[in-house]
């Protein structure tokens, strides 16, 4: 069983990947705003938007699956079985998914995309890879090869990169570079697919576990595409009720609350296989603490955050675009870094279900959810504007959340540090003092003030002991990954 030293220094090489990852956009983003004009950066969005969607359904959430059925197998034919059977499932699934976005081209291009059926061809064409990427990415995952993962996370995140932004600065437009989206997801599936055939081999599966595998993932797919409803649909909702020009203000602002969702992300990625098998060996005090602990590590990073990205948005935007996207969108950075707190803790405490095999409760949680999010985006966008979107994200997320805490606690219930979170909120809103004291303009003088304002926190947060000798240990492993 992994350690919880070894836990943290996985949590720490996953965030620290997750924070690189994060820096991308932050690359990309000035290069998309500066070289698009705000309509087509618009585009840009919607298409990242789309390709995130159609995977969501047709995986019929087999990746899931292979986390939670696969993880504990050592025979190299089972797991070959388990692996090929998903894979071509979702090979089928995507491939039929391509034909169905072919043929709805058109009104898909004239209602979001802006009359771009080009676009929305190559987006057909990605369907299928970025499906099988998916189940991929989760093989490494379910066998706990971490480095591996993040390597190709690392990799896939950082061709497009490179790609887009040569494409961009050469002079080219939103064509080509979603194209050279494309061809990063080609190449981070042969580098990956051939590692993976070097492990376990080839074989044509006889799909004899694939009803169990079914019987689990599909129950997940209203949670995955009511959270995707969530997350991402108000792109849809303004691009046709304000247009595409919406999107692009709306965007960025978004994006930078969301930084705060890196710190959850590597919890999401180890608790899975590490809880399961924990749960299955009946160690469920051992289940408390990882859960405790992951809670505990992510609020720590998570609300100064919340409080800092606030208070810098106007700033930040104006140095990573324009000052016509800062203007426009600087407010929705703080109702969606506050719902990245309520997402984060979901996502943690949600686990208890997961283990309960109870993906249906998940599955209704975020169906309602779902529901609520596109209705009042539809009420609130016309009226408040992008705002309003970012308004109804944070009330998705507080309803899902409250659900979540009452069903998960049915069946294991685990502490909660209330303390250490007052702690927390009085140590931010002593660093906010520092950053409403100098209001930094300017890439370097952000940078600056956040440094300032991490040492400030992680000074009071010491002397409030909100942090015990332990845990510090624990963090120091981090740097002997």
């Amino acid at each position: 069983m992994m350690s919880k030293k070894l836990f943290v220094q996985r949590v720490g090489l996953i965030s620290l990947t997750n924070f690189l990852i994060s820096l991308s956009g932050i690359i990309l983003l000035p290069i998309l705003t500066k070289k698009l004009p705000i309509e087509e950066y618009g585009i840009w969005v919607q298409v990242g938007v789309t390709i995130s969607l159609l995977p969501v359904i047709l995986n019929l959430g087999l990746p899931y699956a292979m986390v939670r059925f696969l993880a504990v197998k050592k025979d190299k034919k089972e797991v070959q079985e388990g692996f090929y059977s998903i894979v071509i499932i979702v090979f089928l699934m995507s491939t039929m998914g391509m034909f169905l976005l072919l043929l709805l081209s058109k009104p898909l291009a004239v209602n979001f995309l802006g009359d771009r059926v080009d676009l929305v061809n190559i987006l057909s064409l990605m369907i299928p890879i970025t499906s099988i990427n998916a189940v991929c990415l989760n093989f490494f995952r379910t066998f706990q090869h971490i480095k591996r993962y993040t390597l190709f996370t690392f990799i896939q995140t950082y061709i497009m990169l490179v790609l887009v932004a040569y494409t961009l600065l050469s002079g080219y437009g939103i064509f080509e570079a979603v194209l050279c989206r494309f061809l990063s997801q080609i190449i981070i599936f042969l580098l990956m697919i051939s590692l993976i055939i070097s492990n376990i081999g080839v074989k044509i599966p006889n799909f004899s576990h694939i009803r169990e595998y079914l019987d689990f993932g599909i129950p997940t797919i209203p949670s995955n595409l009511s959270y995707w409803i969530v997350e991402s649909s108000d792109r849809y909702v303004i691009g046709y009720l304000l247009g595409l020009s919406f999107v692009g203000y709306y965007s960025p602002g978004y994006g930078l609350g969301s930084l705060i969702r890196m710190f959850v992300a590597p919890l999401g990625f180890l608790l899975p296989p590490v809880l399961s098998k924990l749960y299955d060996e009946n160690k469920i005090p051992e289940v408390k603490a990882y859960l405790e602990y992951s809670l505990k590590y992510f609020l720590m990073f998570a609300i100064p955050s919340a409080f800092g990205i606030s208070l810098l948005s106007k700033s930040l935007l104006t140095s990573l675009s324009t000052s016509e996207i800062a203007f426009h969108g600087y407010l929705v950075t703080s109702f969606v870094a506050l719902s990245m707190i309520l997402y984060g803790v979901r996502s943690i405490i949600t686990h208890v279900i997961i283990l309960v095999k109870k993906t249906k409760i998940t599955g209704s949680i975020w169906l309602m959810a779902g529901i609520m999010n596109l209705g009042l985006n539809l009420i609130f966008v016309p009226y408040f504007g992008i705002v309003g979107a970012a308004f109804t994200t944070f009330m998705s997320y507080a309803f899902t959340l409250v659900l979540t805490i009452h069903y998960s606690f049915k069946y294991l219930k685990f502490n909660i540090d209330f303390h250490f979170i007052l702690k927390s909120i009085f140590a931010s809103i002593i660093m906010s003092l520092v950053i409403i004291k100098y209001n930094p303009i300017g890439a370097l003088n952000i940078q600056i003030t956040i440094g300032i304002c991490a040492i400030v926190y992680f000074v009071i947060l010491l002397l409030l002991r909100g942090i015990k000798k332990e845990e510090i240990k624990f963090f120091r492993q981090l740097l002997r990954i």
